[in-house]
């Protein structure tokens, strides 16, 4: 995992030089042991999947503080931004890996980006976390068996994750198709064409799964991109009102105003520098 090297904090992945597995995993000690540990705001293209067998801390996943417990598996999805806030106490292990490598089935089974990223193990989860890192500390390690490990892992943690309403298929074919359009429209209308339903009936189950309407789904998924970018990146207000759409950066600044209750100015004034932190260039070997 190496940083970019631009000032947008993003993390590319890469595992390390001699890795024949296409997948790393780290111990909490490791990380506490890079120069800005649980300081730096970062967002990965690729998963990680945490888990906590002892102590107490914190992550914080696009702007919400989660806690973390003995027993809690935190799931970052790519494009997720977090921090780990509090890992002094933490003992466990963080598994990353890119979308390549997660099965069809997994990423097919996933809810909507919406859902929250933290889950409670199971034996079943902890007996597939355990086979795999002692696995991947074989020397050396099968990437094939790997692999397969890794798949079972992650059905078991999807089959985990919190079970939404009987609209969920609307809301999480909705959620995604937001997660790849928000950009351009903000038109209940258009996403309810492309999905085949009234906008009535795509509200009501983007309602029934999140206590929103489909119009405040969308508002804030823009937001959060925003507060993104002007977390992240060194982008202008008129730079981020183009990239989310607006022609006009005086209706961004009015949406934002009334959506995130603060300016873009003054949201990024807010951050205080928390967000600014230098990346470590390179995760530390395993040796």
């Amino acid at each position: 995992m190496v940083n970019n090297g631009q000032p947008i904090r993003t993390l590319r992945y890469a595992p390390k030089a001699d890795s024949t597995t296409g997948l790393d995993l780290l111990s909490f000690g490791q990380v506490r042991l890079m120069p800005v540990a649980g300081r730096a705001v970062v967002r990965g293209d690729f998963h990680v999947l945490a888990r906590c067998t002892a102590g107490t801390g914190s992550v914080t996943v696009d702007f919400v503080t989660h806690p973390v417990t003995a027993g809690t598996i935190t799931w970052i999805r790519p494009g997720w931004t977090h921090r780990w806030d509090d890992i002094a106490d933490l003992r466990g292990y963080l598994l990353l890996c890119p979308s390549e490598l997660l099965p069809a089935a997994t990423l097919g089974h996933l809810p909507s980006p919406a859902t929250p990223p933290n889950l409670r193990a199971t034996p079943l989860t902890d007996a597939a976390f355990d086979h795999l890192t002692t696995e991947y500390a074989a020397t050396p390690p099968d990437p094939a068996i790997l692999r397969h490990l890794l798949s079972a892992l992650t059905l078991r943690l999807a089959a985990a994750l919190p079970v939404l309403p009987d609209s969920t298929d609307l809301f999480t074919r909705f959620a995604h198709l937001t997660e790849r359009y928000h950009s351009e429209t903000r038109e209940v209308s258009w996403y309810a064409s492309q999905l085949g339903y009234s906008p009535r009936t795509l509200s009501r189950a983007v309602q029934s799964a999140t206590g929103s309407t489909a119009k405040q789904y969308l508002n804030s998924r823009v937001i959060l991109e925003a507060k993104r970018l002007l977390a992240h990146e060194p982008v202008t207000t008129a730079e981020c009102a183009r990239r989310l759409g607006f022609d006009d950066p005086a209706n961004f600044t009015k949406f934002f105003r009334t959506h995130a209750a603060t300016t873009p100015t003054d949201f990024r004034l807010s951050l205080s520098g928390s967000v600014r932190s230098s990346l470590p260039e390179h995760v530390p070997s395993h040796e």
